[in-house]
């Protein structure tokens, strides 16, 4: 299983960016996706997430109508659609994949874990 993130960069308050994870060595449509961030200091915590069929999204209540989770699973690939950014919002993001049936905001729940990507906001 591999899992491959890109797309992070430096934005100005008020701007967007849209990452991508890029996913190999296992069938992408039958696994729930993630994605996490971490701030420095801070623990990794939920951001959003999208069942297999693209049917189910869910997000954290921070990002909610700024951020869009998205997948095209001809391509294996899952993206994070940031907008409205805030200074906030700056961290390493990271995409996941769920090791067992359902959704989850847990990071324990998840067992393959890309790279991470660094989005930073600048105020």
């Amino acid at each position: 299983v591999q899992l491959q993130a890109s797309g992070g960069g430096l934005v100005q308050t008020g701007g967007y960016l849209r990452v991508s994870c890029t996913a190999s060595g296992f069938i992408f449509s039958n696994y729930f996706m993630g994605w996490f961030r971490q701030a420095p200091a801070k623990e990794r915590e939920f951001v959003a997430g999208m069942s297999g069929t693209g049917f189910k999204t869910y997000y954290a209540e921070d990002v909610k109508g700024r951020f869009g989770i998205s997948r095209d699973n001809a391509k294996n690939t899952v993206y994070l659609q940031m907008n409205s950014l805030k200074p906030e919002d700056t961290a390493v993001y990271y995409c996941a994949r769920i090791y067992r049936r359902g959704s989850s905001w847990y990071p324990q729940d998840y067992n393959s874990w890309g790279q991470g990507t660094q989005v930073t906001v600048s105020s």
